[in-house]
């Protein structure tokens, strides 16, 4: 029995402190309690609902457990140690809190029906919310709760058989035509990352991949890059999160041979970062956190996808206007060069390597890819090859 300060019996599992508040303890099933409080009648209150939560968790009974409390819950306990980073938890976590969540989520577990869910499906589409967008929250939420189905809170997954509003439109993906390849990299000649251009074009390696290159996956020697590590880079409640994380598969663990002139480039951009460096000084703004690496901005930051869209759309613009300016003069309408989003070099490098005949496998490895089909994807038949290929057929009929 535990005793006050005046020597009071308190019951059993309570005391008092000399600073007067008083303690209840207790082990139930190997988890601990331990509250304080200055009234005894609260904390016996507070004692008492505290060994029915545990007992109530320990058998899994949740009655009144809302979609919100058991989401938070399973997230944190189940998914984010499966996930590889900050900004991938939060990006993963937002998927379904900014939508199912958000409407559904004071409704008690066991209360939430197939047809609750559809109707949130259908709002969610009304609001403008992709169909991708939505079929990933739902992907999320059915894993969520599936864990609630095995611990006995519901007796089946009300997230089965949910219809999707498609909202596909087919969307050309982009490719360089050699002609554009050419024109693109004339104008990057005048932008400080020239070099990382090319050597996009000579890789097709992800843009993540790119920021995360560091020079010690660079092997001059037997004239190879190295993929072991990716960057992730994303803006979160309006603050700029970069980590360096393991490849997107295992198959993106990889050796890409030095194609044409990768070599030349990299020590191009070796001696251009070099030069740079030593003029800022104290100013490089280099994280060692990151090590050394390969593609840097002219302040010593990483080269992500935000800094190589932003020089994209100054390239392009130039390339209109320099198009806008000669097409006037010759008396013609211009040539639009359509818009570049950095993984355009990826599908480029694809199409050329098909192009130039190299063996399916082959580019399958150096794309980092673990089915074929998806090598496949990335391809691009261009209308010069089209007709080439037409013309081969010649007459099927005779």
């Amino acid at each position: 029995m535990g005793k006050a300060l005046n020597g009071k019996n308190l019951g059993k599992g309570f005391s008092q402190r000399k600073d007067g508040r008083y303690e209840a303890r207790a082990i139930i099933n190997g988890v601990k309690i331990d509250l304080y409080d200055m009234s005894l009648s609260k904390l016996k209150k507070a004692f008492e609902l505290k060994k029915a939560e545990v007992l109530r968790d320990e058998k899994g009974v949740r009655p009144n457990v809302t979609l919100k409390d058991w989401y938070e819950e399973w997230f944190e306990k189940f998914k984010v140690p499966q996930l590889k980073s900050t900004s991938s938890i939060k990006s993963y976590n937002r998927k379904t809190k900014n939508t199912f969540i958000a409407i559904l989520g004071e409704k008690r577990v066991k209360d939430i029906t197939q047809i609750n869910l559809q109707v949130a499906t259908n709002e969610l589409t009304e609001k403008g919310y992709g169909e991708r967008t939505i079929r990933e929250a739902i992907g999320v939420l059915r894993e969520c709760l599936d864990i609630a189905v095995i611990n006995r809170i519901i007796p089946v997954n009300p997230c089965v058989g949910l219809l999707v509003k498609s909202t596909y439109t087919q969307h050309k993906r982009r490719v360089m035509t050699h002609e554009e390849q050419d024109l693109f990299l004339n104008e990057a000649k005048s932008s400080y990352y020239y070099e990382a251009y090319a050597i996009l074009l000579l890789t097709g390696i992800r843009i993540g991949e790119f920021s995360g290159l560091q020079w010690q996956d660079i092997n001059f020697v037997d004239k190879e890059i190295y993929i072991k590590r990716s960057m992730s880079t994303a803006y979160i409640d309006g603050t700029k999160i970069e980590e360096l994380t393991t490849p997107k598969t295992f198959n993106s663990f990889r050796t890409i041979p030095f194609f044409g002139e990768t070599e030349d480039l990299l020590k191009s951009w070796k001696k251009k970062q070099a030069e740079i460096r030593d003029k800022m000084g104290d100013r490089w703004r280099a994280k060692p956190e990151f090590g050394d690496l390969v593609f840097t901005s002219t302040v010593g930051s990483p080269v992500t996808r935000y800094v190589i869209a932003h020089d994209l759309t100054k390239i392009v613009q130039n390339i209109n206007l320099r198009e806008l300016y000669k097409a006037s003069a010759e008396g013609r309408p211009p040539k639009t060069f359509e818009r570049l989003h950095p993984h355009a070099f990826r599908h480029t490098f694809a199409t050329r390597c098909f192009e130039k005949g190299l063996d399916p496998l082959f580019i399958q490895s150096i794309m980092g890819h673990a089915n074929y089909s998806t090598t496949i994807s990335y391809t691009h038949v261009l209308d010069d090859t089209i007709s080439k290929e037409v013309k081969k057929a010649g007459n099927f009929l005779s």
